[in-house]
Formats: structure tokens, sequence, C-alpha cells
């Protein structure tokens, strides 16, 4: 091919005007906001009480501000980053209750029998939040009820080399909490044993009902 030839053989991106490029990008945020904006309004609304005279309607803890999933330094059983399952950009992103305790003992099984019996609630909501636990240790005995009792439980581990950074009010090696995960990867809220399946219960049902993901 001569160099006249390869002159005429424009890229097409040559002739795109700038015009064009902002009506591209205009677009294309108005396409986010159209997808995710009403879930990230009504997340505000949610948290901060606003329009809503009634105040917070939550039950659990709020952490606030919340958390980026990523600086706990978890990775699911496959050893891929736990954070990586979270996102915008992920299709398959859900909801999650990840219970963590250095030493599993009677609160720590407590909780990981409340996020069963409100995972199952849920009723036909229930493929929409995924359960998770990162446990220091675990005692023979329920180790050996594992597989029956807590098998679509995800067993969680801390990335190799690295050190967990917990959420503000969370110290799992003083006692064990649910954390839940909304499906952009931010920890919003936390349960302890002083909460009830029907409080937890209800926050899920309504943060389900204003969600348009997950």
């Amino acid at each position: 091919m001569t160099t006249a030839e390869r002159m005429d053989q424009k890229d097409p991106d040559d002739n795109v005007s700038p015009e064009q490029v902002r009506r591209g990008r205009r677009t294309a945020l108005l396409l986010f906001a159209i997808g995710f904006g009403p879930m990230i309004f009504a997340t505000i609304m949610y948290y901060t009480g606003w329009l809503n005279p009634a105040g917070n309607s939550n039950n659990g803890e709020l952490i606030q501000p919340p958390a980026p999933l990523a600086q706990m330094q978890l990775q699911g059983a496959s050893g891929n980053p736990l954070v990586d399952r979270f996102g915008p950009d992920e299709p398959d992103a859900e909801w999650m209750m990840v219970v963590v305790s250095e030493q599993c003992a009677s609160e720590c099984e407590e909780l990981l029998y409340l996020a069963r019996q409100v995972n199952i609630a849920l009723g036909k909501n229930a493929n929409r939040v995924n359960r998770s636990a990162w446990l220091g240790s675990v005692p023979d005995d329920l180790s050996a009820r594992w597989s029956n009792e807590y098998s679509s439980m995800e067993r969680l581990s801390i990335l190799e080399g690295r050190a967990p950074k917990w959420p503000s009010g969370i110290n799992p090696e003083h006692q064990p909490r649910i954390l839940l995960v909304d499906p952009f990867g931010n920890v919003i809220m936390h349960y302890g044993t002083e909460h009830t399946g029907k409080d937890m219960l209800k926050d899920l049902k309504h943060l389900l009902k204003l969600s348009q993901i997950g």
C-alpha cells in the first residue's frame, strides 16, 4: 500500500465531531442515571431519613459512612477477592449477610442461625441475598454439623499477606456481628444477638423493595 493510499484510509474516529463526543457522554450518563439513579436516591433517603417524617426506619446499626468491603481484605472459597463480586458493572451483584467472629462460640452460632432463618423468610427474594461467614476458629462440634446446617453459607478467609480493616464499631475478636453488604460493595449496617429475626427481615424487605439491582 502506498503512502497516498494509507492517507486516504482515515480512522472512522477522525470523523467524529466534538459535539458527537459530548452527545455520547451525555447519553452514557443518562443511561447510568436511569439504571442506578433510583437505587442511589432511595438509599440516601433511607439512610438519612430525608423526606421521611418518621426519621430513619432501620432496625440495624448503621455504619456511617458506609465502609468499602475492599478494606476487609476477604476472599471467597475460590480464592478470589470477595469485593470483585460487587459493583455497578457486575450483572450478578447481590446483597450479602456476612457473619464475622474470631471465635465462633454460642453467640456466633446464634447469628449464623439468624442469618439462615432470615434468608429463608425472604421467600421469593431469598435468591437476592447471599450468606457467608468469616470465622477465625470453629469448634469441632460446629465443624461436624456445618455441611448439614450451613451448607449454603460460604466460608471466607483473609487474603494472603493482608490485614483486614473492620468497619467502625466492628471488632470480631470481642463480639460477633452480621454485616450487611449492598450490591455496590458497601458495608452499610450490622446486627448482633440483641436484634431479632424480625428486625433484620424488616430492614432487608425494605431495602430490597427500594433496590433496582441485586
